[in-house]
C-alpha cells in the first residue's frame, strides 16, 4: 500500500509563487555583480511569457516536422539574420538551448571521441564545459575528448602560445598524439585571447579553432574586445544571457563552409524542441544589440576599470593592475589576506551584494579546494544595464570594502545597499522599459 504524500499540492503551489516574489524583492534590494548573469529588457520578458513556450518546431525554418510554425519560422529567420548582422557572420544557428549545448555542437562537428582538444584549466579561467573527463568536464564526459591544457602566463593572465607549442610538440614526440581542436574563451575572460596566433598553431596540425564567446558576446556585438571570426576562428559559440543580455539560450556563429555540418549536429543530433520563446527573446536582444550596444559595451568596460581601480585603492587585491585590471566586464580579486572566497561571497550576499567565489591562478599551484578558493569574481554588465556609471562604481567599491576589508556587519551594509538601489529600477539600452527590471508580474 502506497504511503500518502505529506506534501499538500495547494500549499506547494502557493509556496513556489511566494518564493518567486521574494526572489524579485531580494534583487530589487541587491547589487547584482555575477559575471555570468544579466537582466533582460521588458520586451524579452514578454517574449518569454508568450505562447511560443508551449510549441515545437523541430528542424530548420521552412523544413519543420511540426505544423503551426508559420510565425515561429519568421521569428527564427529574423533572429538568424540579426545574428549575422551583429557578428558579421555567414552562418548563425539560434537553436542551441544553452552555451554548453552550443559547445557540444562544435565538439560534435569538429572532433571525434578520443581526439585531443586544447583548452584552459579552470583556475586559469577555463569553463567546466571545456574540461577533461577526470574533472567531470563536458568535453571529456560527453564527447570523449582528451583535453590538454594551454601553458599560461599567470603574470599577464594570457595564454603562452610559444610554451603551448613546445608542450604540444613534446606530447607528439612522446606519444604520437596531435591536437585536433583548440578551444578559446573563458569564464574569467579579462583580456582578448590570441586568436590569430592559435590559428597559426592549429594550422600546423590541421586542427579547428573554436571561440567560446559566452561571456563577451555583448562586448563583441558592440564592436569591443575582439573579432574572433575575422581573427581566425572557425566557429564562435555563445550563451545569450551574459553581456548579450538576452534570455538563457545559446547560439552558434560560423562560416557557410561549416553550415550543413553544424546544422545536422544541432538537429537531429542534439536537439528536438529548442525553446521557441527563448529564440524570440534572442531576436529581440540582437535587435537591441544593433541599436544600443556600441554605447553599452563601452560603458561596461569603463565601469569595470573604475570598479577595479576603486577596489584596489580600498585594499581589495584586484588582480592584473599591471594590465589595467581588465578589458571586459569581469574583475577578479584575491581576497585571501582578508578571508577565503567562500566567506567573502556569503558575507557580501548578506549585505545584498551578489557575486561569486572563484579559483584564481595561484590556486592552481596551491591546489586550493574549489569550495574555499582565494578569489572572488565580479561583473559590471548588469549594474551598467541598470544605468549605473562611474560614481556608482566607486560607491559599490566602498560597500564591498566595508564587508571584506573593514569587516563591517553585513546587515548594516545591506541597509545602505537597499537605499542605494532605489534609484536604479529600470533597464537601459533597450527600446522600451515600462516595467521595472525586477518587478514581479502576476498573470494568473
Amino acid at each position: 500500500m502506497e504511503t500518502q504524500s505529506l506534501i499538500d499540492p495547494r500549499q506547494s503551489y502557493t509556496k513556489v509563487l511566494e518564493l518567486l516574489e521574494k526572489h524579485h524583492e531580494m534583487f530589487r534590494k541587491s547589487i547584482p555583480l555575477i559575471a555570468s548573469e544579466n537582466v533582460v529588457s521588458p520586451a524579452v520578458r514578454e517574449a518569454m511569457a508568450s505562447d511560443l513556450q508551449h510549441r515545437y518546431a523541430e528542424g530548420w525554418p521552412g523544413e519543420r516536422l511540426y505544423a503551426g510554425c508559420r510565425f515561429i519560422d519568421e521569428i527564427e529567420l529574423l533572429a538568424i539574420e540579426l545574428g549575422k548582422l551583429v557578428y558579421n557572420a555567414e552562418f548563425v544557428d539560434v537553436r542551441p538551448i544553452s552555451g554548453v549545448v552550443a559547445n557540444l555542437v562544435a565538439y560534435c562537428a569538429f572532433a571525434r571521441p578520443g581526439d585531443m582538444m586544447v583548452a584552459l584549466t579552470i583556475p586559469h579561467g577555463g569553463h567546466i564545459s571545456h574540461g577533461k573527463e577526470k574533472w567531470g568536464g563536458t568535453a571529456g564526459v560527453v564527447r570523449g575528448l582528451e583535453v590538454e591544457r594551454y601553458e599560461f602566463n599567470e603574470e599577464l593572465h594570457e595564454i603562452d602560445v610559444d610554451a603551448t607549442a613546445r608542450r604540444l610538440r613534446r606530447i607528439e614526440t612522446e606519444t604520437g598524439r596531435r591536437p585536433r581542436f583548440f578551444m578559446l574563451g573563458a569564464s574569467v575572460f579579462l583580456f582578448p585571447h590570441p586568436v590569430k596566433e592559435i590559428r597559426a598553431l592549429a594550422d600546423e596540425y590541421g586542427a579547428h579553432v573554436v571561440y567560446d564567446g559566452a561571456h563577451v558576446a555583448g562586448l563583441i556585438a558592440g564592436g569591443r574586445f575582439q573579432d574572433p571570426l575575422r581573427e581566425g576562428a572557425d566557429c564562435m559559440t555563445v550563451s545569450t544571457h551574459k553581456t548579450l543580455a538576452g534570455p538563457q539560450h545559446g547560439m552558434v556563429v560560423s562560416w557557410n563552409k561549416y553550415a550543413e555540418k553544424l546544422k545536422q549536429v544541432a538537429f537531429p543530433g542534439l536537439l528536438s524542441n529548442h525553446h521557441l520563446h527563448a529564440v524570440a527573446g534572442v531576436a529581440i536582444a540582437l535587435a537591441e544589440a544593433l541599436a544600443f550596444y556600441k554605447d553599452y559595451a563601452m560603458k561596461i568596460i569603463r565601469n569595470s576599470k573604475i570598479l577595479a581601480e576603486s577596489l584596489y585603492e580600498l585594499g581589495v587585491e584586484v588582480l592584473y593592475e599591471n594590465r589595467g585590471f581588465t578589458e571586459s566586464h569581469t574583475i577578479i580579486a584575491d581576497v585571501s589576506k582578508h578571508m577565503d572566497g567562500r566567506t567573502a561571497e556569503e558575507s557580501l550576499e548578506k549585505a545584498g551584494i551578489i557575486l561569486n567565489r572563484n579559483l584564481i591562478p595561484k590556486d592552481y599551484k596551491m591546489k586550493t579546494d574549489y569550495r574555499k578558493p582565494s578569489g572572488i569574481r565580479m561583473g559590471t554588465q548588469e549594474v551598467t544595464r541598470l544605468g549605473m556609471n562611474e560614481s556608482e562604481m566607486k560607491y559599490i567599491a566602498e560597500l564591498i570594502a566595508k564587508v571584506v576589508v573593514k569587516k563591517r556587519n553585513p546587515d548594516e551594509v545591506a541597509e545602505e545597499v537597499a537605499e542605494f538601489r532605489k534609484d536604479f529600477r529600470k533597464v537601459h539600452f533597450c527600446f522600451e522599459s515600462a516595467t521595472g527590471a525586477y518587478d514581479y508580474i502576476r498573470i494568473r
